[in-house]
């Protein structure tokens, strides 16, 4: 049986104490700056920093002024007990180091990709708490910030019209260089290719504006780069509303762009940008019959906040607070691994994949790959002499 996460301190009128896990870009350059902004603000504090690279996090903790640096994550969590611990390791650890700090009363925000399967997610959120937490978030900053808020305020209340026709697009460059990292291109510790890995963000702000899907057919090939994942993926997805959807997938493509284009009874609302969005990233474009003053109001995206792990953090630091679970966490957390996992399954059997199809007992629920061949990685064994 599970155990159950640890009690922590109430929050009311103290910082939320933080730590660090993974001494890499991603900790340096997005979660530091972000915990530092709100820590300016009275409402964190980084007290350790993991790695079990010592003379990195011991270089990290120098540099940004944390006090405890740590080799091994469980002493950390029962010395330091933090309130939030921001996972920042290749994913073939977020589940174990998740789970870790859940049972020791933390509360999780972990990078992207989330895990490398449907099971390990489903562990996750087994170890979450039952009432007011602590909760797993994932790191899905692109549906954080004003642009996004605003138009999910108009198609959630219905200004725009159905939804009808929607196209979603990450369309980026990687070199050879890229995956000579050890663990990229690797089911067992990437999860996935560029469907799991970089077009994540935009699939999980689509189904975030546009919500639940039903199906989904489609496509994947490995044309460039020598690697277990795929390199590129196209696919059809049909939503409960009954819009159609494209998602395209690549690191093939020098000219590089992330899209998100929504097609409504009464306007199309397209984001284009690259990694990250702001409201003038945003574009609406209304159908001939609508009213000026309309257009305008649905044109007034209110004081800009990017997209950023800021401002997811800042909401996540909220929910905190008033012990609530965070969006981006259990099944709304789940939903766009759910998809991603269900293109993989249609693209490696050629068949239209359901929502809710891939449970206990399927083959994709376990490991992305579903053991397909040509896509399982292939064991020493099987190596011809």
């Amino acid at each position: 049986m599970p155990r159950s996460p640890l009690p922590t301190a109430p929050l009311t009128g103290r910082p939320v104490r933080a730590a660090v896990v993974g001494a890499g870009a991603i900790g340096r350059g997005s979660h530091l700056p972000a915990l530092a902004r709100l820590a300016e603000e009275g409402e964190t504090e980084v007290v350790a920093a993991v790695d079990v690279d010592q003379d990195a996090v011991e270089a990290l903790c120098a540099e940004a002024g944390i006090p405890h640096a740590y080799t091994d994550l469980d002493r950390m969590l029962a010395e330091q007990r933090p309130d939030l611990v921001t996972v920042c390791t290749p994913p073939t650890l977020h589940r174990a180091q998740t789970v870790a700090a859940l049972r020791a009363g933390a509360w999780v925000w972990c990078e992207k990709p989330p895990v490398p399967s449907l099971a390990d997610f489903d562990a996750i959120e087994a170890a979450e708490g039952t009432d007011g937490g602590p909760y797993a978030a994932i790191v899905f900053q692109h549906r954080f910030g004003s642009g996004a808020a605003h138009v999910g305020r108009l198609l959630a209340e219905g200004a725009l019209g159905r939804p009808l026709v929607a196209h979603c697009q990450t369309t980026w460059y990687r070199d050879a260089a890229y995956y000579a990292v050890p663990w990229r291109g690797r089911w067992h510790t990437e999860g996935g290719g560029p469907a799991m890995g970089h077009g994540i963000h935009q699939t999980d702000l689509l189904l975030d504006l546009l919500g639940p899907w039903s199906e989904v057919r489609a496509m994947a090939a490995r044309l460039v780069h020598d690697v277990e994942t795929e390199d590129v993926s196209t696919a059809l997805v049909r939503f409960e509303s009954g819009a159609l959807a494209t998602v395209v997938n690549s690191v093939l493509s020098p000219d590089e762009v992330s899209r998100i284009r929504i097609d409504c009874e009464r306007a199309t609302v397209e984001l284009t940008h690259l990694y990250g969005h702001a409201n003038g990233d945003w574009r609406v474009t209304p159908a001939p019959d609508v009213p000026a003053g309309q257009v305008a109001a649905w044109r007034d995206f209110g004081p800009d906040v990017p997209s950023s792990h800021l401002a997811q953090l800042r909401e996540l630091v909220a929910s905190m607070r008033a012990g609530q679970r965070p969006r981006s966490s259990g099944t709304d957390g789940r939903t766009s691994l759910e998809l991603i996992t269900a293109l993989y399954k249609s693209a490696f059997t050629d068949t239209t994949v359901r929502a809710g199809e891939i449970g206990p007992g399927d083959p994709y629920y376990t490991a992305l790959h579903g053991g397909a061949p040509g896509w399982a990685p292939v064991t020493a064994e099987e190596v011809p002499a």
